[in-house]
């Protein structure tokens, strides 16, 4: 499981032009699912967005996370993050997970949030998506399970 992480000042998705979900100060995750993705990847990547500390303390320093600063989270399917594009022009997607097991995972993903952190919003899993975003620093991490 791959999530890039970009802190906002506020993002927002839509569907066919209609705004399905919209957050404040928080995190953006665009979420890469591979095959092999399962319960634990869910968990570990979850633990890390929520405890991940990039947002400022009060002398500007990295050193607050989602929680501590009661952020908003906008999860984002995004299965080009597991492309594979070491060789050509093209990039490869054979480590991408099936869209029945992706959907699967996403929604455990969303779910195991929801108990875990509190509610958090989401785009439409296999939709053709507009992401807008006020990206914070910018500040933007890679993270992988």
């Amino acid at each position: 499981m791959k999530g890039l992480i970009q802190r906002v000042k506020s993002a927002s998705v839509s569907v066919s032009e209609e705004t399905v979900a919209r957050i404040d100060t928080g995190i953006l995750l665009l979420l890469g699912i591979e095959k092999s993705d399962d319960a634990l990847d869910v968990e570990k990547l979850a633990r890390k967005v929520f405890n991940y500390r990039i947002f400022p303390d009060a002398d500007g320093k990295m050193n607050k996370s989602l929680t501590d600063i009661n952020g908003e989270l906008l999860v984002v399917s995004q299965f080009t993050l597991v492309a594979d594009t070491a060789k050509g022009n093209r990039p490869g997607f054979s480590k991408g997970a099936s869209p029945a097991h992706g959907a699967h995972i996403y929604e455990a993903f969303i779910e195991h949030v929801g108990s875990e952190y509190g509610e958090c919003q989401s785009g439409v899993f296999g939709a053709d998506m507009a992401v807008s975003l006020v990206n914070d620093g910018p500040v933007t991490f890679w993270i992988e399970t």
